[in-house]
């Protein structure tokens, strides 16, 4: 009997599943755009060619054998294997060796080629995290985008509810007598230009919505929404040092230090092409064996005593001295310093290129941050004089133009406070990545 109540019990009783979205802050994008993009994909299969590289140039250091046999027959006048005279027999001839050749020197070619591996292998690695930052960066551009686009979204509906509101209390005073017509009409414009800039608000964060699910490489169909914008106060940078952190991005940061190795690999490049143009010496060792026969039928040797008896062997040393090859050799050396020039050319280039980027940051962040000070004051004087003139409209001493004016001038004070804090935002994580101090560098 109780088995047979709890039955109906459940069949009776409604059964609900909640799907709840995901809501994503900064780090679950980073993460997500960094794991799932091609180009970090890509420069992994990099990676992993380097290596093999590494592992060939390691390789070069021990002697390459190869085995190889031929067969072939002969018509006509040849020589009697077994006797060593000239007959006019058609023969059959199988021969076999087995050789080994080993480098001994050349010019030092090899042990740069090795030294050249392990720098692209280091190169790649911080390729590969420069990938990474580099998504991570432009990730949290869009991410804040979007969340300014949320704040100002918040920030319109809020001005919509209280357009609404005063509208219906302004038809409310008209039938008492305490308001006319034209105030009712201007609550009224009001109320809808809050309502579209509601809409243009919302699809602008429809906009960077999908603009940050392209950057992450985020499924089109599923649902996404990221989290809401906090006020957040950071301290003042006022004591930032551009020169002290860009000595420290040269250690930490990936884009300078891969730069670094490239330019160590275009130097020891340089080194491998002066290499061939040294004599090089190698040793060779092999053994070899043949078998032969008359087509015409005739008795001869069996094949493995043939081969027992015919076998020999050798070893010897080349020297190859390279005379004139038509300036080829000559030629690369003088591509590969080029290279070396270029390489640090681009060097260069990109650490005063960083270096600007660190003082723009630091000079940002000083002068964000007493903008955002301001700003917050600002917004809040506004707030304070738009509780005023509220209360000055419900007593009729100023009209609905007035405080639509009133309205607009808070609205403009509380988005701009809005916009200063995000960027302030922005700026001191992108100073902290210059310093090193940044959590997703390691994603």
């Amino acid at each position: 009997m109780t088995r047979q109540i709890l039955s109906l019990l459940l069949l009776f009783t409604p059964i609900v599943f909640t799907g709840q979205t995901k809501i994503w802050n900064l780090d679950d994008c980073i993460r997500y755009a960094v794991e799932n993009n091609p180009q970090v994909k890509k420069q992994q299969a990099q990676n992993k060619i380097y290596s093999a590289d590494k592992a060939e140039s390691l390789a070069g250091f021990l002697p390459s054998v190869s085995a190889g046999t031929s067969i072939f027959s002969n018509f006509g006048r040849s020589i009697d294997p077994d006797t060593n005279i000239y007959v006019t027999r058609n023969t059959l001839s199988n021969s076999y060796d087995l050789r080994a050749s080993m480098m001994l020197f050349d010019g030092l070619a090899n042990i740069y080629r090795v030294k050249f591996a392990k720098i692209n292998r280091l190169m790649g690695k911080e390729q590969l995290q420069g990938v990474k930052d580099q998504i991570a960066l432009e990730t949290m551009e869009i991410f804040f985008n979007a969340l300014y686009y949320k704040g100002t979204t918040g920030l319109a509906k809020n001005q919509l509810q209280e357009s609404i509101a005063n509208l219906h209390k302004t038809e409310r005073m008209e039938e008492l007598g305490l308001k006319s017509a034209p105030d009712v009409a201007e609550i009224r414009a009001k109320e809808a230009e809050d309502r579209f800039l509601l809409t243009q608000q919302q699809n602008l964060l429809n906009q960077e919505i999908i603009k940050l699910k392209a950057k992450m490489n985020f499924p089109i169909e599923e649902a996404f929404d990221i989290a809401d914008y906090e006020n957040v106060i950071l301290p003042e940078s006022a004591n930032e040092d551009a020169v002290k952190i860009f000595y420290n991005a040269q250690q930490t940061m990936p884009r300078l230090r891969s730069s670094e190795q490239s330019l160590k690999a275009s130097a020891t490049a340089h080194k491998i092409s002066r290499g061939g143009l040294f004599p090089t010496i190698s040793a060779d060792a092999g053994i070899n064996s043949n078998f032969s026969r008359f087509m015409d039928g005739g008795a001869y040797m069996p094949f493995w005593e043939q081969l027992k008896n015919k076998q020999g062997s050798y070893v010897g040393v080349t020297l190859s001295i390279p005379l004139f090859n038509r300036l080829s050799r000559i030629s690369e050396t003088r591509r590969a310093k080029q290279r070396f020039l270029i390489a640090q050319s681009d060097d260069e280039d990109l650490k005063r290129q960083v270096f600007s980027e660190i003082e723009q940051a630091v000079a940002d962040v000083n002068g964000l941050s007493d903008e955002f000070v301001s700003a917050e004051k600002k917004a809040e004087s506004m707030e304070a004089a738009h509780n005023v003139n509220v209360r000055k409209y419900e007593e009729g001493l100023i009209d609905a133009l007035e405080l639509s004016t009133s309205s607009n001038r808070l609205l403009n004070a509380r988005i701009e406070a809005l916009y200063t804090n995000l960027k302030l935002q922005l700026k001191s994580k992108l100073l902290n990545y210059y310093k090193g101090e940044t959590s997703w560098t390691e994603f």
